[in-house]
């Protein structure tokens, strides 16, 4: 019981910790090194709740396909011109306002504890299949429809934007 423990607390200190590297790195790859870091642990974390269905689209998805994209833009782009263009630094007001509206929710949650924020009890009925068969049936049975209307919406935003770059090429 308690190597579960050490682990979700070994992975959340990790977690915590990558991030602050992913937005303190001034080198852009070593930004996207540590945020890749940051989604490892947090597919950990998922392993260690015993949600693998979400470990594996967090691993698959995110790690495996997003970030690598991702690693592939910033090598493409030329990243000495965009250091020497003018910084967009006006808005740092805004930043400030959503920082202390945060700050002032975050201490109202530690202030009250588990009564300041109301949470619907949800019953969890353990299937015989997991969480990945609870899942599935779920996108599949209750929600067919939004899940067959946001994979046209996929289909139709890559099909253009194949298009809308191949425009571009010719």
């Amino acid at each position: 019981m308690m190597l579960p423990q050490i682990a979700f607390f070994f992975l959340s200190a990790v977690t915590l910790i990558s991030a602050v590297m992913v937005i303190t790195r001034r080198n852009a790859v070593h930004s996207i090194i540590w945020l890749i870091v940051t989604l490892f642990s947090v597919g950990g974390i998922f392993l260690t709740l015993h949600a693998e269905f979400l470990f594996a689209v967090q691993v698959i998805l995110y790690v495996g396909g997003i970030m690598v994209l991702f690693l592939f833009v910033v090598m493409l782009v030329n990243l000495d011109v965009a250091l020497k263009q003018a910084q967009f630094n006006r808005q740092w007001q805004v930043a400030l306002v959503t920082a202390l509206v945060l700050m002032a929710e975050l201490g109202y949650g530690i202030y009250r504890g588990h009564q300041g924020f109301t949470l619907a009890q949800v019953t969890a009925t353990p299937m015989s299949g997991g969480n990945t068969q609870a899942v599935g049936l779920a996108l599949y049975q209750d929600y067919m429809l939004a899940v067959e209307i946001a994979s046209v919406l996929l289909l139709v935003a890559m099909v253009g934007a194949v298009i809308m770059a191949k425009r571009k090429i010719e």
